[in-house]
C-alpha cells in the first residue's frame, strides 16, 4: 500500500514520517518498511563519523506503525493514537545509512480505552530492536 494511505492514518510528515510503505495489514497487525537514507536529518549527529540510526528514531517507526494499525479505530478523524508508555525495549542490532527496516506491529489486547501492541524491527532479518507499547485515541487541539 502506498504512503498515500498512512498520510490519510497519522500527521506525521518529513522529516519525523518514519514509514514508507505498508507491506501488510489486518484488524490487528500490521507490517510496514523503512528506507534509512544516507541524508535523513538525524545522520548529521548521530554519529558524524559512524552513521547510525538513533534507537529511538527506530521505536517512533514502530509508534508510527501502531498509529496507522489503529487509525481505523478513530471515529470520524475524532482524535489520533498517541503513544502512552513503551515497556520492555531491547536493541539487538545497529542500521546503518542505506539499510531497510521491516516493521511488524501486532494489537494484543484492548482493555477500554487503551491499546497494548509489541513491535519487532528488523534490518537483513535479524532483530534490530524488539519492544512493547501502549496507546491510548487522544483530541489533538491545533
Amino acid at each position: 500500500m502506498n504512503l498515500a494511505k498512512i498520510h490519510s492514518a497519522i500527521p506525521h510528515r518529513e522529516p519525523m514520517l518514519l514509514l514508507d510503505e505498508i507491506l501488510e495489514q489486518t484488524e490487528n497487525h500490521i507490517v510496514c518498511k523503512k528506507s534509512f537514507h544516507p541524508n535523513e536529518f538525524f545522520f548529521q549527529g548521530h554519529y558524524p563519523e559512524r552513521p547510525l540510526v538513533p534507537g529511538v528514531i527506530l521505536c517512533e517507526s514502530a509508534l508510527q506503525a501502531g498509529a496507522v494499525l489503529l487509525a481505523n479505530l478513530v471515529e470520524n478523524g475524532d482524535g489520533m493514537p498517541v503513544a502512552t508508555r513503551m515497556n520492555e525495549v531491547k536493541f539487538k542490532r545497529m542500521v546503518r545509512p542505506g539499510e531497510t527496516v521491516i516493521v511488524d506491529v501486532s494489537l494484543d489486547e484492548r482493555l477500554a480505552g487503551a491499546f497494548f501492541l509489541s513491535a519487532k524491527v528488523t534490518c537483513d532479518d535479524k532483530v534490530a530492536v524488539r519492544l512493547k507499547f501502549a496507546c491510548t485515541i487522544t483530541q489533538i487541539d491545533p
